[in-house]
């Protein structure tokens, strides 16, 4: 179930850890796509706070929010580009975007297999799509504190696997958020450290989210087809007969 878009609000924008991870996942978002100029790009779920870096770029942006969560006018201050849709049925033409973000979306889905393919449809041919999702094995997912820990937390693995079932080639996966979901001075003061601490040491430390970023397939693998038939006849084939001694 999708949290209130309030809460998220005030997570991302009212609160000082919000904040911290509002900044790690932008600006690695920000580096993995570094040119959109004269592109498209849309947000699924509570992904606005990634999205304000391409507004001066991009062609369009656009803010998708599920009904369930809930909508708010975004960005402040500009025109509204923020539209509340049904969570598998976005009203987005086919092939109509280029990059693709989708934060606090798949994790909290009832219907997170229609949703994959919601996000296939409008993707245009190489079109490309950062999943960013609870990591299952980080604290941040441990923790009811913040929005990562409501939901389905996911390993990369089973992230990866998920997406290549709906067609999705990954072609990159990072770790963030590697400080505790702490509100302490120390942690906050530190959080800098830690986060490059985790990733030179992965092994050690696990981040609080993953994100994979994947290529839209064309053409798709064709769905509900078995094996080949070997025999097409069945038992109507010719049968060689043995002949007697």
């Amino acid at each position: 179930m999708h949290l209130d878009v309030q809460i998220l609000r005030d997570f991302y924008y009212r609160s000082a850890l919000g904040r911290a991870a509002q900044r790690i996942i932008r600006d690695e978002v920000c580096a993995t796509w570094p040119n959109v100029h004269g592109q498209t790009v849309a947000g699924f779920g509570f992904a606005a706070p990634l999205l304000r870096p391409f507004l001066p770029e991009a062609r369009r942006v656009i803010a998708l929010m599920p009904a369930p969560q809930g909508v708010m006018h975004w960005p402040a201050g500009m025109p509204n580009v923020s539209v509340l849709c049904e969570e598998t049925l976005w009203p987005l033409e086919t092939g109509y975007v280029d990059r693709l973000v989708v934060l606090h979306g798949l994790e909290t889905s009832e219907r997170p297999t229609a949703l994959l393919d919601e996000c296939y449809r409008v993707l245009g041919p190489g079109g490309e799509a950062l999943f960013i999702a609870p990591n299952r094995s980080g604290l941040w997912a441990r923790s009811d504190r913040t929005p990562f820990g409501y939901g389905r937390p996911y390993s990369r693995s089973q992230l990866e696997r998920m997406l290549t079932d709906h067609d999705f080639l990954p072609e990159s996966h990072v770790a963030l958020l590697y400080q505790p979901p702490s509100t302490r001075r120390f942690w906050m003061r530190t959080g800098r450290f830690w986060e490059r601490m985790g990733r030179t040491i992965p092994a050690v430390m696990a981040g609080g989210v993953v994100m994979v970023r994947a290529v839209k397939r064309v053409p798709p693998r064709p769905r509900g087809v078995g094996e080949r038939v070997r025999d097409p006849l069945g038992a109507l084939a010719p049968k060689p007969v043995a002949k007697p001694i």
